[in-house]
């Protein structure tokens, strides 16, 4: 968060020389109202270019045994180019490596799910979950291991989480 404040600032004052450059090569003809214009435009522009990279960012981030099984995309009202660009702001991810087979139930697998939010700051959570291979069943854990059955899902045989955990 504050090395992205500092980039945006510098991104600010970078533009903004650009517009006293301006001014300055046609003689001050130019409006000096250029100047904010540019320096905003300079910060704006960088804040869309790092939401827009964001995504590709964390995923090289990533270890490779980290597969992604979900994004999201959000349009957001107050950034009205979203509606026609819409860019990641989430997603989920499993590490194939930390799948483990249960030895009584070779049907049901124990995992990790992680999720990445793009928010002020980034936000990683992450939770347990068990799934039932051949019924599709998928069911968070609580903090003390127990399922919340209450919470299942019976995935689609195409669910990208559904293939990569139980084909791993």
């Amino acid at each position: 968060m504050f090395w992205t404040f500092v980039a945006t600032v510098f991104c600010g004052l970078g533009a903004a020389g650009i517009a006293l450059g301006i001014r300055t090569a046609t003689a001050k003809k130019a409006p000096r109202w250029i100047i904010p214009v540019f320096a905003g435009a300079g910060m704006l522009g960088y804040l869309v270019y790092g939401e827009y990279t964001w995504f590709e960012h964390k995923q090289s981030l990533l270890p490779e045994e980290a597969v992604i099984v979900s994004t999201e995309q959000e349009k957001i009202f107050f950034r009205p180019w979203t509606f026609v660009f819409p860019y990641v702001t989430a997603f989920s991810a499993v590490d194939v490596n930390s799948v483990n087979w249960n030895p009584d139930n070779p049907d049901v697998a124990r995992f990790t799910l992680y999720r990445f939010e793009q928010t002020v700051t980034d936000s990683v959570s992450h939770r347990v979950h068990i799934i039932n291979c051949p019924k599709r069943q998928l069911v968070p854990l609580d903090s003390e291991g127990t399922p919340r059955v209450d919470n299942m899902k019976v995935l689609d045989s195409a669910d990208p989480l559904f293939k990569t955990v139980c084909q791993s």
